[in-house]
């Protein structure tokens, strides 16, 4: 199992010294929260079962794509992720070619997570409809993965249309940086299933973990496709090595959390889980 570091629980100016430790203590991977926006009034939430936003309106927000950029710039080795970036609120020709620039800078080293996004008011406020967000970013992934790979695209789809596109250079991983579909609800894992290569969580306790694991299993053999070609990321609590165990038992590839309680101990937080659990650069 591999371990990435949610840079989210922190302050945004300590993730540049969290993100050069991470790497030089083995971590796999740093992720990086995105929205475009917030408002003053929000609704809803990305947590199943709860409708209040958690988090304020005047959380800082950084693009994505230029912060990663300056953080591939800072390593070499660890993995660059957005967790989740909201392809739907961009035109397809912005995200390829953010994707595309920040994979080629770090030499092959982004996860691209992606959601249909939870938040209402968002959408809103960029003039654009919320209850058709899912086709929407099918429809955004679609393209983004023909500017990947074909040499000239033309596409006739509900959202966007254009004809004898042409787009390079190509990303290195090929045929495409990986997709990791968020979200927790059954539109998002059947999505994640069909498009995918892989899904990403929130933070989950055994139970919910397991369960929703299960049932990606299950969505990904109507698909025809294999669960070993397939990652399966969320969060969780790994205090102990047989948690590790626990956790690779159900299924998980990838865990993507923040050992420390408070922030600006997250330094010395994650020095101890790489000293306990052995990681190596």
């Amino acid at each position: 199992m591999k371990y990435g570091i949610a840079l989210g629980a922190a302050n945004a100016k300590f993730f540049p010294d969290i993100t050069l430790e991470a790497e030089a203590l083995g971590f796999e991977s740093v992720w990086i929260p995105e929205h475009l926006i917030f408002t003053t009034r929000m609704s809803r939430s990305p947590h199943p079962g709860e409708t209040h936003p958690p988090v304020p309106p005047n959380t800082p927000i950084f693009d994505a794509f230029a912060y990663l950029s300056y953080l591939a710039g800072r390593t070499e080795r660890i993995r660059l992720g957005t967790h989740v970036f909201n392809i739907g609120l961009r035109h397809p020709f912005v995200t390829a070619r953010a994707v595309q620039t920040l994979d080629i800078v770090s030499g092959g080293r982004v996860e691209f997570g992606i959601g249909a996004s939870w938040l209402e008011e968002e959408w809103v406020a960029t003039e654009l409809d919320f209850a058709s967000r899912g086709r929407r970013v099918d429809e955004c992934v679609e393209v983004c993965r023909r500017l990947w790979t074909e040499d000239e695209v033309t596409h006739d789809g509900e959202f966007f249309s254009f004809e004898g596109v042409v787009f390079v250079p190509k990303p290195v991983q090929q045929p495409s940086p990986p997709i990791l579909v968020g979200g927790e609800s059954t539109a998002a894992l059947r999505r994640a299933a069909r498009i995918g290569d892989g899904w990403i969580g929130i933070t989950h306790d055994f139970e919910s973990g397991a369960a929703q694991i299960a049932t990606l299993k299950q969505l990904l053999a109507a698909e025809g496709r294999d669960p070993a070609d397939f990652q399966f990321c969320l969060g969780g609590a790994v205090a102990t090595p047989d948690d590790a165990k626990r956790w690779e038992e159900i299924g998980v590839t990838r865990m993507v959390f923040s050992p420390w309680t408070r922030a600006r101990e997250a330094i010395d937080g994650m020095r101890r889980f790489a000293e306990d659990f052995g990681l190596a650069p």
